[in-house]
């Protein structure tokens, strides 16, 4: 990487933080787009790859600098993948409760629409992925994906991390997302295996 400064293409604070924590060891800057104002484009992709690629060339058209995108969702076997890309979507609130409630995103809103729909199901299998689009002014923009398999359990529980983490347990695991500490699930989700692809692709570790 010729960089010290990124834009984390992200307004979503759990994601930020997250790259934000796996960048810190290599010394480089980094900057939200939310932080910078950059407007959200719309995510028009069908694909992990395609929205990552989306939003980390409109950071860096916006900023001029390099930008990491992360497009990562929840796919469930028993609802066919779903909700897949549109994990976030399943969480976003009517307008009209936005405004009274000043809350864009309600996740426990959609787990429970999640455990709604496979309630009775023996098929509790999931997976986390991950896509993270590398983009620098000048220069093709670069995709690694991960994955982290696991179960849905529910009722939700702990609460670390974000999104769908409290009704996931990952394989080999008691423990949902939602009650181990960042620091571990960093070394086990999809966003670091991701993260350690693109690290051994761009450091060359």
């Amino acid at each position: 990487m010729a960089f010290t400064k990124i834009v984390v293409a992200s307004h979503n604070e759990g994601k930020v933080r997250e790259i934000r924590e796996l960048l810190a060891p290599f010394g480089i800057e980094t900057v939200s787009a939310g932080e910078l104002g950059i407007a959200e484009p719309a995510e028009t992709g069908t694909t992990f790859a395609e929205n990552a690629e989306i939003k980390a060339r409109a950071a860096m058209e916006a900023s001029g600098l390099a930008a990491l995108s992360d497009d990562s969702g929840f796919a469930v076997d028993a609802l066919g993948g779903r909700p897949g890309v549109y994990a976030a979507d399943w969480a976003e609130l009517p307008e009209q409760e936005q405004a009274y409630s000043g809350v864009r995103r309600d996740f426990a809103m959609a787990m429970w629409h999640v455990h709604r729909l496979i309630d009775g199901s023996a098929n509790r299998s999931a997976r986390f992925v991950c896509a993270l689009c590398l983009v620098e002014p000048g220069k093709h923009a670069r995709i690694y994906e991960g994955t982290c398999e696991g179960d849905v359990v529910w009722p939700p529980r702990g609460g670390q991390g974000f999104g769908y983490d409290p009704m996931f347990v990952a394989q080999g695991d008691t423990l949902t997302f939602g009650e181990i500490p960042p620091e571990e699930k960093h070394a086990k989700s999809h966003r670091a295996e991701a993260f350690a692809k693109m690290v051994a692709a761009e450091f060359g570790e």
